[in-house]
C-alpha cells in the first residue's frame, strides 16, 4: 500500500496552496463518499488527501430575501435538507440533494462533491442550473464565478482551472409566483443513478394563469447536463397548457445526446427526457399556485 499523507487545513488560502503544491497527486475531500470509493477501487491515485471540512468560507449556509442563498460547497445534504429557507424556496435543489445516497451518506456527501465529480447524472446540477446558481471558486489567481451551466465540461471534467477549488454556490433569490421541481428515472428505488433527469423553474404572473419566465434543464443524456433554452421559450407567455408542455417536451427530446449503455437504449432516454421535462414542469406550476 502507498504511503498516504493527510492534512486539514482550517484557511482557504492554506487549502489553495497545498492544493496547488501536489499537483494532480491530490485529492480534495468534503465528505468523502465518492473520493474513497474511488481511492479503494483503484480509480483515483491519491498520495495527499486534503480535508476541507474546517475550512469556515466552505461551510457557509445562509438565505437572505434580497441576495438568496449562499451555500457552502462542504456543506452536508442533510444540513442543507434541514435549512427552512432552502426548502421553501429551492425546493427542486432539495429535492436533488436529498436523492444522493442512503441517509448515511447524505450525513456526509455535498452539494459541491456531487458537482465536483463532473457526472452529467448528477443530481444537484440541474436544479443548480435552473435556479440560475453562480458556483464561486478560488485558487492561485483569485476568485471567479462559473455559472453553473458552464461548471461541467465533459464526463468527469469541470470548468476548474488548476489549483482552483469550488468555494460555495450563490443562487439568487427566487421571484414572487415562482417554483421549481427535479425528477429523475432510475431503474431501481433507491440508491442509483439517474438514467435521464430534469428540473425545472417557472413564475407566473400575479393571477397565477400565464408563465413569465421558464427554465428547463436536462441530465443523463449528454456529455454535460444541458439547460434547454429552447424548452424554456417554449413556455413563456403560454399558460401552461398541454400544447405548451408538450413544447417543452419536443425541445428536450431534440436536445438530448444520450448513449445506449446497460440502463438504458439511446431510444429510451429521448423518450424519458421529454417525459420528466413535462411533470417537472407541472410539478413546478402546482407549488408555484400553492397547491
Amino acid at each position: 500500500m502507498k504511503p498516504l499523507e493527510f492534512s486539514a487545513p482550517t484557511t482557504l488560502n492554506a487549502a489553495i496552496k497545498l492544493y496547488s503544491a501536489n499537483g494532480g497527486g491530490a485529492g480534495l475531500m468534503a465528505g468523502g463518499t465518492d473520493l474513497l470509493v474511488q481511492m479503494r477501487s483503484g480509480r483515483a491515485e491519491i498520495g495527499h488527501v486534503i480535508d476541507l471540512k474546517r475550512i469556515p468560507e466552505l461551510n457557509v449556509l445562509s438565505y437572505d430575501k434580497k441576495r438568496g442563498l449562499r451555500l457552502g460547497a462542504a456543506v452536508a445534504c442533510d444540513v442543507l435538507g434541514a435549512f427552512k429557507p432552502a426548502k421553501a424556496a429551492y425546493a427542486a435543489l432539495i429535492e436533488g440533494a436529498e436523492l444522493i445516497g442512503s441517509t448515511q451518506i447524505q450525513s456526509r456527501a455535498s452539494v459541491g462533491g456531487n458537482v465536483c465529480n463532473g457526472s452529467p447524472a448528477a443530481d444537484t446540477i440541474c436544479s443548480l442550473i435552473v435556479l440560475g446558481a453562480q458556483c464561486v471558486v478560488k485558487g492561485p489567481q483569485g476568485k471567479r464565478e462559473i455559472p453553473a451551466r458552464d461548471f461541467m465540461v465533459g464526463p468527469g471534467k469541470t470548468a476548474l482551472r488548476k489549483g482552483e477549488l469550488l468555494v460555495e454556490f450563490r443562487i439568487p433569490p427566487p421571484p414572487a409566483h415562482s417554483a421549481s421541481g427535479y425528477l429523475r428515472f432510475i431503474p431501481r428505488n433507491e440508491m442509483d443513478i439517474a438514467v435521464v433527469s430534469a428540473a425545472a423553474n417557472i413564475t407566473l404572473s400575479a393571477n397565477g394563469k400565464t408563465c413569465t419566465a421558464a427554465s428547463v434543464a436536462i441530465g443523463a443524456v449528454a456529455p454535460t447536463p444541458l439547460l434547454v433554452e429552447a424548452a424554456g421559450k417554449a413556455l413563456v407567455g403560454s399558460t401552461l397548457d398541454e400544447a405548451a408542455l408538450e413544447a417543452a417536451a419536443a425541445a428536450s427530446r431534440k436536445a438530448a445526446r444520450p448513449i445506449s449503455d446497460m440502463r438504458g437504449t439511446k431510444e429510451y432516454r429521448t423518450h424519458m427526457a421529454g417525459v420528466l421535462t413535462k411533470r417537472a414542469i407541472a410539478m413546478a406550476l402546482q407549488r408555484a399556485r400553492g397547491a
